[in-house]
C-alpha cells in the first residue's frame, strides 16, 4: 500500500495479539516498524519476525525512542496497547486500582504520544494516528465499567483529534472491534464467554479491517460491521438498547 510503504510505524503493545497483527501487516506493506510491549522479550520475538525493530517499555514514555530508531520521524502511530478488567461484579464498579490502570493506559498513553508526535507532524503537514479503541467504546460492556468508560474516552480522544487536525494533514483512524481472541479477551472473563467469545475473531482480521479504512481513508474502522447497526440503535432508541444490555447483565448474573 502506498500510504503505509517505506513509512516509519510504531505500534504499542505489539507482543501479542492485535498489536502484533498490526505490526506484521505493515511491515508486509513495507513500512519499517517499532515494536513496542511492556514485555521486552515478547516484542523482541515479533520485532524479529518481521524486520521490525523492538522498543519495550512503557507505552506513554516510547516516542522519543521511537522516533530515533526510525531515523528521526514516525509517520504512523498506532496506540493500541490497552488493559481490561471484570470489575463490575456484585462487588459494585469502583475498583481503584482497575480504574487507575485503566485511565492511565487507555486513555492518557494515547495523549501524551499525541502531545509529543504533533509538532512534528503539524509542521509537515503529514501523520497517521491509530486508535485501537473497541466496540465498548461506541456501546459499553457489561461487568467492566472501568474499560467501558476509558474506551469512551479514547474514542472521544481520536474524534476530537480528526476534527481539529485534519485540515492540516492528520489521518486519524478508531478501530473498535468486539470480541477479538486474544489474551484480552481471557480477561474479561464470564462477562467476555457471554457477549464476544461467540463472534470473535482473529487479530489478522482486525488489521484486515484497518487497511480496508486506509484505502478508504475512514475513521471509524468496525471489524464487526454489525457494530454500527448497534450503534445506530443505542443513538435513536437508547432506553431499549438499555433493556437488551441489561437482559445481557441478567443472564451474566443468573450464569454466575
Amino acid at each position: 500500500m502506498e500510504a503505509v510503504q517505506d513509512a516509519g510505524v510504531v505500534v504499542t503493545g505489539a507482543g501479542g495479539g492485535i498489536g502484533a497483527a498490526l505490526a506484521r501487516r505493515f511491515a508486509a506493506e513495507g513500512a519499517r516498524v517499532v515494536v513496542n510491549d511492556l514485555d521486552a522479550e515478547k516484542a523482541k520475538a515479533v520485532a524479529e519476525e518481521i524486520g521490525g525493530i523492538a522498543v519495550p517499555g512503557d507505552a506513554s514514555a516510547i516516542v522519543g525512542d521511537a522516533r530515533d530508531a526510525l531515523g528521526g520521524t514516525v509517520d504512523v502511530y498506532c496506540a493500541n496497547a490497552g488493559v481490561a478488567f471484570e470489575d463490575g461484579g456484585a462487588g459494585g464498579p469502583l475498583d481503584e486500582k482497575s480504574w487507575a490502570a485503566s485511565w492511565d493506559v487507555n486513555v492518557m498513553a494515547h495523549v501524551r504520544a499525541a502531545h509529543a508526535l504533533l509538532p512534528g507532524w503539524l509542521e509537515r503537514g503529514a501523520g497517521r494516528f491509530v486508535s485501537t479503541v473497541s466496540a465498548a467504546g461506541l456501546l459499553t460492556m457489561i461487568g467492566a465499567p472501568s474499560y467501558s468508560v476509558t474506551k469512551h474516552g479514547a474514542l472521544a480522544f481520536a474524534e476530537w483529534l480528526s476534527l481539529t487536525y485534519r485540515h492540516r494533514g492528520l489521518k486519524v483512524h478508531a478501530i473498535c472491534p468486539q470480541g477479538v481472541r486474544t489474551d484480552m479477551l481471557a480477561a474479561t472473563g464470564s462477562a467476555g464467554d457471554l457477549v464476544l467469545q461467540p463472534t470473535a475473531i482473529e487479530p489478522a482480521a482486525v488489521a484486515d479491517a484497518l487497511f480496508r479504512g486506509i484505502e478508504e481513508d475512514r475513521f471509524l474502522i468496525l471489524p464487526h460491521p454489525e457494530v454500527a447497526e448497534y450503534y445506530q440503535a443505542r443513538a435513536t432508541e437508547p432506553d431499549r438498547w438499555l433493556d437488551g444490555m441489561n437482559h445481557l447483565q441478567r443472564r451474566w448474573e443468573e450464569a454466575r
